[in-house]
């Protein structure tokens, strides 16, 4: 199973904790609304852009690696929180409509690397423009959201 870095809730820690106030809840709630409103509209996009949410992030993930522009199986499995099998799957259909390609890394030949095609690029810039101009829009108030959050407790 893909590894969840970053994302370890210490328990041990949290039980010696206070409860949290009606504000907490209120703002952690509010986070978690506006991220899911946003996460609908980047659904929205991509199915009117033909492609299943999960292929979108796929395109944004491979484009989007840290220092290059291809990725292993791997990594898009990491990147994506999913289990290799389903990272090949996935893999297969992108490759089937033709939006990545596969290629054998030139250092290590057991390996494959994953690029977005040409095709691919022109729909995940259709929609990276559009995910831009909607963070644009609710960025103060995602702002407003971790600023509060970050800033601790309100009793």
């Amino acid at each position: 199973m893909a590894s969840h870095q970053g994302a370890v809730l210490n328990f041990a820690a949290m039980a010696g904790r206070k409860k949290l106030s009606k504000a907490q809840y209120e703002n952690l709630a509010a986070f978690r609304y506006a991220l899911r409103q946003f996460l609908h509209f980047s659904e929205e996009q991509a199915l009117q852009e033909g492609l299943k949410p999960q292929q979108h992030q796929a395109l944004l993930a491979i484009k989007g690696f840290p220092g290059r522009d291809a990725v292993t199986v791997g990594e898009l499995a990491e990147r994506l929180q999913l289990r290799h099998h389903s990272a090949v799957e996935l893999v297969d259909r992108l490759v089937d409509l033709k939006l990545v390609a596969r290629e054998p890394s030139e250092v290590d030949r057991r390996q494959v690397h994953v690029r977005v095609t040409t095709q691919g690029e022109h729909i995940l810039d259709k929609l990276s423009a559009m995910h831009e101009e909607q963070l644009r829009r609710i960025g103060p108030e995602l702002r407003s959201l971790l600023q509060r959050l970050s800033n601790g407790p309100e009793r």
